[in-house]
């Protein structure tokens, strides 16, 4: 039997980075051949696209590339996906089948063309695909993305339907626009992070030599970023908040707990892998991370967090946006041994929406405030405070009272 790599490996590494020395993640092999899969081997598939497209990362520059497509519609929106449970979940993404071929990510061929133009609808579109070879039915599940159905190579693909592209998006896309300039454009105009990451990953803006692919892996954290990069633009100008803010959330063995305090800008994420859970099959406990951000912003990659520290602060700067103040924020993740199956990061992004959404517990003092906090935790409070950094900072507000 194969002994599992212990979790100071697995949690920062989540099957991407292979930091264990192996040539695969055994976590994910024995995750994907556990699980049911509910779709039929077919070799050919005529049915709705989401307006979406998968790209690799796996031999980049040179890198698979497919849409997808299923007989009957498949929910795709992260949003409208939350609250699903995990086997509605697994059931529904098992029957979108995708297609796979080979590009160099610079290629600007006819394929491509097509994969571009279903990104960039509104709408699902009507596709054929026809495949050399019937897909295994399997389900790939990974910590970024959302769990794929099966994947097969392609032998013809062709657009059925019509495209419902916006008029505007059409512009840019050909006017060699620069990505950031575009992002902000479509952002302010209400576009949403998901047609933003899709739009990044099909190498839809910027110079019309230099549009490359971008494998959507990262192209999730990379729009992450990107936005809540422009937003603290004016965060970091905006008033504090006045009260000690808590909120909470709870979905798919996933607990949340957001806490912002009244202050500068500043974030602080913490992750505790429960024994048990997906990356944490090993026999020492609870596995805590934290990554934290100054005011002025980090310049390292959060490497103990990946995706998920980006999904995070992602959805606390977009309230904080949204509100047009500034505080320091600090979110506790507590995954639970349910957690057998990662689903992506989506499911941070849409957790911590959720918790605001649901609206906030005030209090007038940050003691207050933790003594509530502590009831709603797994572990003891302490295990996060000791290693805190937002509330461990002596500010001249602790000395003088104004």
């Amino acid at each position: 039997m194969l002994m599992m790599p212990p979790a100071h490996l697995c949690v920062p590494c989540k099957g991407s980075r292979l930091l264990c020395g192996l040539d695969y993640c055994p976590i994910l092999q024995r995750i994907n051949v556990q699980n049911k899969v509910f779709a039929e081997a077919k070799t050919e598939v005529f049915g709705p696209s989401p307006p979406n497209i998968f790209v690799g990362h796996v031999g980049y520059p040179i890198v698979a590339v497919g849409a997808m497509a299923s007989e009957i519609p498949v929910e795709d929106d992260p949003r409208r996906m939350f609250g699903q449970p995990l086997d509605q979940i697994i059931e529904s993404r098992s029957k979108l089948f995708r297609s796979a071929v080979k590009r160099e990510v610079l290629a600007k061929d006819r394929y491509i063309s097509d994969m571009q133009e279903l990104v960039l609808s509104q709408e699902p579109v009507e596709v054929e695909m026809k495949f050399k070879y019937a897909p295994k039915p399997e389900v790939e599940f990974s910590p970024m993305t959302q769990p794929m159905g099966p994947i097969g190579q392609l032998e013809s693909y062709k657009i059925t339907g019509n495209a419902k592209i916006p008029k505007r998006i059409d512009s840019l896309a050909n006017e060699s626009v620069k990505t950031m300039t575009a992002v902000k454009e479509l952002l302010y105009r209400g576009y949403d992070n998901y047609y933003l990451t899709r739009v990044l990953s099909a190498g839809i803006f910027g110079d019309s030599i230099r549009k490359r692919l971008v494998p959507t892996r990262w192209s999730i954290t990379a729009m992450d970023d990107m936005i809540a990069k422009i937003y603290l633009e004016a965060i970091r100008e905006a008033p504090e908040i006045q009260d000690y803010e808590l909120y909470t959330s709870y979905y798919l063995s996933n607990r949340y707990v957001v806490m912002l305090i009244p202050g500068r800008w500043e974030f602080e994420n913490y992750e505790a892998w429960a024994q048990g859970t997906t990356w944490n099959l090993s026999d020492s406990g609870t596995f805590v991370t934290k990554e934290h951000e100054p005011f002025d912003g980090r310049t390292k990659y959060a490497e103990q967090q990946a995706g998920g520290y980006y999904a995070s602060r992602y959805a606390v700067v977009e309230h904080l946006f949204e509100r047009r103040r500034q505080a320091r924020a600090i979110v506790i993740r507590e995954v639970e041994p349910g957690y057998m199956v990662p689903v992506g990061v989506w499911q941070v992004r849409e957790n911590v929406r959720n918790a605001f959404k649901a609206g906030a517990t005030k209090f007038s003092s940050l003691e207050d405030m933790l003594s509530y906090a502590k009831h709603l935790l797994s572990n003891d409070i302490g295990v996060y405070l000791k290693n805190d950094v937002v509330l461990s900072q002596k500010r001249i507000t602790d000395y003088f009272k104004f």
